[in-house]
């Protein structure tokens, strides 16, 4: 990860980690779910050697970023909030960026490029396509009536449930589960059967896996 700097600055009340690199118009880049700004590494080195400057940040909650106690303050208004001041402190005389997304980082930056339009230049999100706000139901809702109360959102609902099944299988196998999974459909966790391999068994990583980056 040659060149590429990290700082933390304040932003809407927390300290935010990011990593940055290159010099010229902004890319701001928004992981996902379980990453990190690492999960860029290979984008920002090779725009900066086109002439960008890669700007990826660990978002609230994630990786060297504070972690605010409290559910409520990671609603997508805190979320977009944190990267709309992030952009204040990096963007300098620059109006609008161009935002990548991917994964929950994609529903960040739509939301990102709802709230906040005359930030943005221009929008490429990966994994997750737009869907508009309904204000008719609530998206948990829709998540539940759609796939069911074991589909890996829902299951995240009611604090220390699902770190506890978790903690019994080990934050290793489960960041290696979440990294490899590859089936197209959606990911069920059910109660007391998340990630079912025995824990004793060694995991087999796919070939762009590798034991360095999940240690990361």
């Amino acid at each position: 990860m040659e060149g590429i700097e990290h700082r933390r600055v304040n932003v809407n009340g927390i300290n935010m980690h990011i990593a940055e690199k290159g010099e010229g118009p902004l890319i701001l880049f928004i992981h996902g779910f379980p990453d990190l700004w690492y999960s860029w590494r290979h984008q920002i080195a090779a725009l900066a050697s086109l002439g960008y400057r890669c700007v990826a940040p660990d978002l609230r909650g994630y990786g060297d970023t504070d972690l605010p106690a409290t559910p409520t303050a990671y609603t997508s208004l805190h979320v977009v909030g944190d990267l709309t001041e992030l952009l204040d402190v990096v963007a300098g005389d620059e109006e609008k960026v161009f935002v990548v997304g991917h994964d929950w980082g994609a529903m960040t930056a739509w939301s990102l490029s709802l709230y906040r339009s005359e930030r943005i230049k221009a929008l490429v999100n990966l994994s997750v396509v737009f869907t508009p706000r309904n204000p008719k139901r609530k998206p948990l809702d829709t998540l539940r009536a759609v796939y069911g109360n074991d589909h890996y959102i829902c299951r995240f609902q009611e604090p220390g449930e699902i770190e506890s099944e978790f903690a019994q299988i080990g934050t290793a196998i489960v960041l290696k589960e979440f990294l490899k999974y590859r089936n197209p459909g959606p990911l069920y966790l059910p109660k007391g059967k998340a990630f079912a391999q025995p824990t004793d068994s060694p995991i087999a990583l796919p070939t762009w896996l590798s034991e360095e980056e999940c240690d990361y």
